[in-house]
C-alpha cells in the first residue's frame, strides 16, 4: 500500500516509513541507499506521521482517532493514545492527526483535523494542553532546535505560533502560548520549518513564505525582512535570440513560440501596433510520468532538449518557410542524470548539461540532427553536491558552473581544463553570466550582492571591489525576491541587465553607485529635471516595475527586449477553492 510517512532519525542513520497497512517500517541508510531493517508493531488504521525521540530510542505515530508510541528496540507499541476521547459521543466523528513531534522532554504534540494543537505525556498517556486554533484541520507542525517555539499551518491558509513561556515572571513553571495567526497563503499551508531566526511555510498557493522572527534577528536589513517566493528559482522559460522563439517548460511539456513584431517605431512608453502576432508553433509531451526537470533551446532555433529525472531528450527543429517540423535524435549518449540545467553555447554548437557530483558534461550538436559525448568537466577536489546553474562566454571559450555546496568552478572549454574557483561566499548564487566583451562573470547572490569575477586574471574587478567597499543601497538589499536572470548589452558593454519577480534593471557600472539618502528607483523624478539637475542625481540603477510577476526578461538580437510575466490570478484560478470560512451575518 501507499506509504503516508517518512522521517529519519536526528544522526540521518535510520529511516521510519509509516504504511497505509499500519505498520511502521525500520531502514538503514547506508552508503548509496538504504537497508531494510525490521517491522515494527502494526496496528489498525493507516500511519499518518511520525516523529523520532531525540534520543532515537522511541518514534510517535499519529493515526486516524489515535497516536501511539513504539519502542525502537523491541519494536512493540509501549503506549497508545485516543485524541479523542473527551469529545461527547453524539458529537464523534473521525479526527486525522496530521502532523506530530516528539520532544526530548517526552512530551507528545500533535496537530489534527479537528483545528487542535495538543501537547501530551506520552508515559502517562495524559493530555498536558489543548488549543483549538481553527475551525479547519491544523496539517502540518515543526519544532525549533531549543524546542521553545513551535509554528503549525492550517488549511485555511494560516500559520500560528506557539511559545514556552513562564508561567509568572521568574517562574519555572512554563505553559506554551499561541502567537498572533499569520494569514500569507489562501489555501492548504502543507509545509512548515522552524528556523533559528524565522518560521518558514509552504503552500498549495505555490508560494513559499519566510517569515522572520524579529527578537531573534541581530540587525534591520535583508534578514529582517518578509520574504514571499512565487515561482520556482529554476529556468522556465528559454529564449532562441537569434531566432526571436521562446521555450516553455510546464511539468510535462514543452511549448515553443515565435515572437510578435512591428514594424513601426515611437517614443518611449508607447506600446506599438504588432503586423504579426506570437504564434505557437508546437507542443512537445514528455512521455511517462515523471516531471521535467529542465529544457532549453538553441540561440538558432534549431535544437530543443530537455530532461526528465531518468531520461535525456534531443529534438532537432526544422523551419521551412512558416512551418516548423520536429524530429527526435536518435541513441543520444548515456548521461549522469538527472540533469539541472541545460545550456547551448552562443554559437548553437554545443550543449552544456548540469548534472551530479559536481560534473558538467559537454555535447556537440551535430548537423543535420546527432550529438556526440565530447567531455565531462568535474572539479578537481570533487563534490557530492550536484550542479544547478551554468554560464558559457559568447567566445565559447569559458564555462562557469555552480554546485549546491555554493563553489563556482570555472573551465576552459579549449582545453576541458579547470580554469580557476571563484572565492568562496557565505550565501547560494541565484544567477551568474558571463559579459560578452570582457569575460567578466557578473554573480548574483541570494542575499542580493552583486559580484564581478576577471575570468583572465582570476580575480575580482576593480568594480567589484568599489561596490564591496561602498555597499550597495538599503532598498536593493531589502527586497524580497532574488535575481533570476543576468544579461548584458552588447552595444553598450556598461550595462549589466537584471530581473526578479517584481523588477527590471539596467545597471549602468559607468555611473556612481547610489547612497542609501537618495531614492533608489529614481527615474519618473529625474525625467520632471532640467539637463543640469538631471546629470547631478543619475546614478547606477535605472528600474522598471511596469512588468510583474516576471517570470523571464531577456535581451534578443536587434536591440529588442523580451518579458514574459505570469499572473499570480492565472495559476490560482486553476487551485482547487480554498476552505471557505462562513463569515458571521452572511
Amino acid at each position: 500500500g501507499p506509504i503516508w510517512s517518512m522521517v529519519a532519525n536526528g544522526g540521518g542513520t535510520r529511516l521510519a516509513i509509516g504504511c497505509e497497512d499500519g505498520s511502521v517500517k525500520l531502514f538503514q541508510v547506508v552508503p548509496g541507499g538504504i537497508q531494510f531493517e525490521k517491522n515494527l508493531d502494526r496496528q489498525k488504521g493507516r500511519v499518518l506521521c511520525l516523529s523520532w525521540h531525540p534520543s532515537g530510542t522511541h518514534i510517535a505515530a499519529g493515526s486516524i482517532d489515535f497516536l501511539r508510541v513504539l519502542d525502537v528496540r523491541s519494536g512493540r507499541t509501549v503506549q497508545r493514545i485516543m485524541v479523542n476521547y473527551h469529545v461527547p459521543k453524539p458529537k464523534k466523528r473521525e479526527c486525522v492527526v496530521w502532523s506530530i513531534a516528539f520532544l526530548s522532554s517526552g512530551t507528545v504534540v500533535s496537530s489534527d483535523s479537528f483545528g487542535r494543537v495538543q501537547f501530551w505525556d506520552w508515559e502517562r498517556g495524559t493530555l498536558l494542553e489543548s488549543h483549538t486554533v481553527s475551525t479547519s484541520a491544523v496539517l502540518s507542525l515543526a519544532v525549533s532546535e531549543k524546542e521553545d517555539s513551535i509554528v503549525v499551518g492550517t488549511s485555511a491558509g494560516a500559520t500560528y505560533q506557539f511559545q514556552l513561556l513562564p508561567v509568572k515572571t521568574g517562574s519555572q513553571d512554563k505553559r506554551w502560548v499561541r502567537t498572533k495567526p499569520f494569514q500569507h497563503h489562501t489555501h492548504d499551508v502543507r509545509a512548515v520549518a522552524h528556523s533559528p531566526t524565522a518560521l518558514i511555510s509552504g503552500g498549495l498557493d505555490a508560494q513559499l513564505v519566510i517569515r522572520p522572527l524579529m527578537e531573534k534577528v541581530q540587525r534591520k536589513g535583508y534578514e529582517a525582512a518578509l520574504r514571499k517566493f512565487t515561482f520556482p528559482h529554476r529556468r522556465l522559460v528559454s529564449c532562441a535570440r537569434k531566432a526571436r522563439l521562446l521555450l516553455f517548460q510546464f511539468s510535462q511539456h514543452l511549448e515553443l513560440w515565435r515572437l510578435g513584431s512591428t514594424n513601426e517605431t515611437g517614443k518611449d512608453g508607447e506600446v506599438l501596433p504588432v503586423c504579426r502576432m506570437p504564434e505557437h508553433l508546437l507542443q512537445l509531451k514528455s512521455k511517462g510520468p515523471e516531471h521535467i526537470y529542465c529544457s532549453c533551446v538553441s540561440p538558432c532555433g534549431s535544437w530543443i532538449a530537455y530532461c526528465t529525472a531518468s531520461r535525456f531528450h534531443l529534438y532537432r527543429v526544422q523551419h521551412e518557410g512558416d512551418s516548423v517540423s520536429i524530429k527526435k535524435v536518435p541513441s543520444v549518449p548515456k548521461l549522469l542524470l538527472p540533469a539541472y540545467q541545460l545550456q547551448c553555447a552562443s554559437d548553437s554548437g554545443r550543449l552544456f548539461v548540469a548534472s551530479d557530483r559536481g560534473s558538467v558534461h559537454v555535447l556537440q550538436l551535430l548537423e543535420p540532427g546527432g550529438c556526440k559525448h565530447l567531455h565531462t568537466l568535474r572539479p578537481p577536489a570533487g563534490t557530492a553536491e550536484a550542479v544547478y546553474l551554468l554560464a558559457s562566454s559568447a567566445d565559447g571559450n569559458w564555462l562557469a558552473a555552480v554546485s549546491g555546496d555554493w563553489e563556482i568552478h570555472i573551465y576552459s572549454l579549449k582545453h576541458f581544463k579547470h580554469h580557476c574557483t571563484v572565492p568562496t561566499y557565505s550565501c547560494a548564487v541565484t544567477a551568474l553570466a558571463i559579459h560578452p566583451v570582457t569575460n567578466n562573470l557578473v554573480i548574483a547572490y541570494s542575499d542580493q550582492q552583486l559580484f564581478e569575477f576577471s575570468i583572465p586574471e582570476k580575480q575580482y574587478t576593480a568594480w567589484s571591489r568599489t561596490v564591496q567597499n561602498c555597499g550597495l543601497h538599503k532598498a536593493w538589499l531589502e527586497r524580497d525576491s532574488p535575481i533570476t536572470h543576468i544579461a548584458f548589452n552588447p552595444k553598450n558593454p556598461s550595462h549589466i541587465l537584471l530581473h526578479d519577480v517584481y523588477m527590471f534593471c539596467v545597471l549602468d557600472k559607468s555611473l556612481p553607485l547610489p547612497d542609501d539618502s537618495a531614492p533608489l528607483m529614481n527615474q519618473s523624478a529625474l525625467k520632471q529635471l532640467p539637463e543640469t539637475a538631471r546629470q547631478r542625481q543619475l546614478h547606477a540603477f535605472k528600474i522598471c516595475k511596469k512588468f510583474q510577476p516576471l517570470l523571464f526578461a531577456d535581451l534578443l538580437e536587434g536591440n529588442c527586449l523580451v518579458a514574459v510575466e505570469r499572473p499570480v490570478m492565472d495559476i490560482n484560478a486553476q487551485l482547487p477553492p480554498p476552505v471557505q470560512q462562513k463569515k458571521f451575518g452572511t
